[in-house]
């Protein structure tokens, strides 16, 4: 009875995992740090792999995040005044991780009725059988 919440409340941690990534990705767009030998070490973009099956037992029903891979696409080189040189940014578009970001949003939002959809049955039925 209960399992159609679980089923929900794993989306919603999927989807929040998914949102927290995006963030990190556009918090890091900019950014092009340097390593021990002074040469460019770009932000590359992350993005969730989603799997079925709760994390803590595949066999159940729900999602989980299977795990968080780096986007190995090129970076992105940007012409640098100071440096007389290009510069080689992040690999992260902030228009693909706005886009994906409401897909995640409207993602959680379904999840969120899924389950107030659930407790409502659940309470109809506790009332029938009272």
């Amino acid at each position: 009875m209960f399992d159609a919440l679980d089923i929900g409340a794993s989306g919603l941690t999927a989807q929040r995992t998914r949102l927290d990534i995006m963030a990190q990705n556009i918090a890091n767009a900019n950014l092009v740090t340097y390593d021990a030998n002074n040469k460019p070490n770009p932000y590359r973009r992350r993005f969730a792999v989603i799997a079925s099956g709760q994390s803590n037992d595949p066999s159940k029903p729900g999602v989980h995040v299977k795990e968080i891979k780096q986007d190995m696409s090129p970076f992105i080189p940007k012409w640098d005044e100071n440096k007389h040189e290009y510069v080689m940014y992040p690999n992260v578009d902030p228009t693909i991780e706005f886009v994906n970001s409401i897909e995640a949003q409207r993602a959680y939002e379904a999840n969120v009725t899924m389950m107030e959809v659930s407790k409502a049955m659940i309470n109809a039925s506790l009332r029938l059988l009272a």
